[in-house]
């Protein structure tokens, strides 16, 4: 055998098991979860909430946790990053209590106490089944759907089959195919990726308002993942960069309160654009 053919035995030998061994270890790599046992109890300082466990049609247990207000303007679907468990990330709900909304959190599958076999089909199944929960007891047009990092995939694939008021990504990739291509371009993701989640091919079916925050300085999910999305569905999305903002902490810059807040308090105005600047033509002298 030549020694070319040798080598290059070899190296297709070495890619194939490779990618083999991505396909199989992907979760691990994606996903970092946190158990928490059945007896644990959550507790959020000066926050009023509550437990509960939804069991889905395949037998999995949905764990989450239910911030509450007096009064609630309405609620907040928040659906976290792809590490840890709503106990620590149970910590951002006050973000929204304070104005005056309900927040609902849950643990995807095999993440603090929620249990079952997790796809991205499973999960996806999980969330609409949580949505058809919480609007059995509030109309949509109160429901806000919140996606953060890996959650913003999931959150815009909800929002692009429901009608919520509005849906916000936070740091959000345009496919998690190209997120992770960025530190294996050379392997054959768009075959083996389980967890493809691509983004931008479900915001465009989404119509309710789109909000997408973004720091500028993410180097986990680049800024300009963000841009790309925000042209998908342009008539319908406001980009907000965090200025000096990074991908874990955007709650850390007041510029960011004070967006999410106006995010959430403002009311969507229709402009009569025949009145503005669009369209006129400047004449020239004569």
């Amino acid at each position: 055998m030549p020694l070319w053919l040798h080598i290059a035995l070899i190296v297709f030998v070495a890619y194939a098991v490779i990618s083999i061994l991505l396909y199989y270890l992907q979760d691990y790599f994606l996903f970092k979860p946190e158990k928490l046992p059945k007896d644990f109890d959550f507790y959020y300082e000066n926050q009023t909430v509550s437990e509960y466990n939804i069991e889905t049609r395949d037998g999995a247990i949905i764990n989450g946790l239910h911030f509450s207000v007096e009064k609630p303007l309405g609620v907040v679907l928040y659906l976290k990053g792809n590490s840890k468990s709503i106990k620590g990330w149970g910590k951002f709900a006050v973000d929204f209590t304070r104005n005056n909304y309900d927040v609902i959190m849950v643990d995807y599958r095999g993440f603090g106490k929620s249990t079952g076999k997790r796809s991205q089909k499973a999960i996806k199944h999980d969330l609409q089944f949580i949505y058809n929960k919480i609007r059995e007891k509030v109309s949509e047009k109160y429901i806000i759907i919140y996606g953060r990092s890996m959650g913003s995939g999931f959150a815009t694939k909800l929002a692009s089959m429901n009608s919520p008021k509005m849906l916000i990504l936070d740091a959000p990739y345009y496919s998690l195919t190209k997120v992770t291509g960025r530190y294996m371009p050379f392997m054959p993701l768009s075959i083996i990726l389980k967890y493809p989640m691509p983004t931008y091919k479900w915001l465009k079916y989404v119509k309710c308002p789109i909000h997408i925050i973004h720091g500028t300085k993410d180097k986990l999910i680049p800024f300009s993942s963000s841009v790309k999305l925000s042209q998908v569905n342009p008539k319908l999305t406001r980009l907000h960069p965090i200025i000096d903002g990074g991908h874990k902490n955007l709650n850390n810059f007041e510029s960011y309160h004070k967006i999410l807040t106006e995010i959430i308090k403002s009311k969507e105005k229709k402009i009569d654009l025949s009145t503005t600047s669009i369209g006129v033509k400047h004449s020239s002298k004569k």
